[in-house]
């Protein structure tokens, strides 16, 4: 008998050779006739009762009971209930019974199955929920995003950031000076360096092209090199790693659906932006990364160097990997229009 289980082993080898007498239908409309139910190794045996010839022959495993709880006990060779057997010997019953339940037990349960699976499903969304999905709704998100909507979205993070610094610094000439170096730098209208009144790290970087230089950054260095490699270093930075994903992670899931679909931010979600994007870390950019990009804007390393460290020993590295070592470079700008940037914030 193939599929056997522990169980139903143990009947068989209880009940072998058990008979009982029972009332046998072949089809629904038959009349019922008396049996000979011989329980057999694998099979439930229906026999002529007078010449013992075999009549039906049943699988075992497959014998359902199709009357629970009732007497004399109705089983078939299936569900389907075309076939019948009545039968009240309590052996017989109790044989039948013992090797069905048995194989019932060692039966797959699909319910059980897929509630587990259903489970597990739902762990794993869970799971995913939490760990992946916002990094890669925000990620999406970010990357779909019209420049238009990072410009807007830039300026509010801006609009934060000045809640804290008040408004940038600005004078008619030291404006223009800011955005000849900018268009110098990057090109036209690529991006837009703002100085700070309030004393702020020495430079970060906002979507959009923004900018931001400490005014100390341009009143306490001797030209424009210092801004410029500020300039150039948070450029990089924004390029390595968008400051959309910044603004997003900081806003956070519903904030950024909501951006996804409708187009736009929901009011307050950037407030308390400023101290973050203040107080962050910068990311460190190696001298093999900043060195190229000076020198393919002919801006020398070594004043950005001394502005990082003004001993000069922990980037010892970037002083020596100057580009513009050697060279004479193009002035970044007029002598007046650097001491018209020095003073931008001493106006207005």
């Amino acid at each position: 008998m193939t599929g056997k289980t522990p169980g139903a082993m143990t009947a068989l080898k209880k009940y072998a050779r058990l008979e009982s007498q029972g009332l046998w239908r072949d089809r629904p409309e038959a009349q019922r006739r008396e049996v000979i139910v011989a329980f057999r190794e694998a099979t439930l045996v229906l026999a002529d009762p007078r010449s013992e010839a075999p009549l039906s022959h049943w699988s075992l495993p497959a014998v359902v009971r199709l009357n629970p709880g009732v007497l004399p006990a109705l089983y078939g060779p299936d569900a389907g209930g075309a076939e019948t057997l009545e039968n009240d010997d309590p052996d017989m019953i109790t044989a039948l019974e013992t090797v069905r339940n048995a194989m019932e037990a060692r039966r797959p349960r699909p319910g059980r199955l897929r509630g587990f699976l259903l489970g597990a499903g739902m762990v794993l969304i869970g799971a995913a929920a939490v760990f992946w999905l916002p990094d890669t709704l925000i990620r999406h998100t970010a990357s779909v995003l019209p420049a238009a909507t990072r410009s807007a979205i830039g300026q509010d993070a801006f609009a934060d950031v000045q809640r804290l610094t008040g408004t940038p610094c600005a004078s008619p000439l030291g404006t223009f000076a800011l955005t000849e170096l900018s268009d110098r730098l990057f090109g036209p209208h690529r991006a837009e360096i703002f100085v700070l009144r309030t004393a702020v790290p020495r430079a970060a970087h906002l979507p959009g092209g923004v900018i931001l230089i400490d005014r100390k950054m341009v009143e306490e260095v001797n030209g424009p090199e210092t801004l410029a490699g500020l300039a150039l270093a948070e450029r990089l930075r924004a390029e390595a790693e968008d400051p959309i994903l910044s603004v997003l992670e900081y806003a956070g899931l519903t904030a950024t659906f909501r951006l996804l679909t409708t187009g736009s931010l929901p009011d307050g979600a950037l407030a308390g932006y400023g101290e973050a994007i203040l107080t962050a870390p910068a990311t460190p950019l190696p001298p093999d990364v900043l060195a190229p990009r000076f020198g393919s804007a002919g801006v020398s390393t070594a004043p950005y160097a001394y502005a990082l460290d003004p001993s000069g020993e922990t980037t010892l590295d970037l002083i020596e990997a100057d580009p513009m070592r050697g060279l004479i470079p193009q002035p970044l700008m007029s002598d007046g229009s650097w001491v018209s940037l020095q003073e931008i914030c001493s106006q207005g």
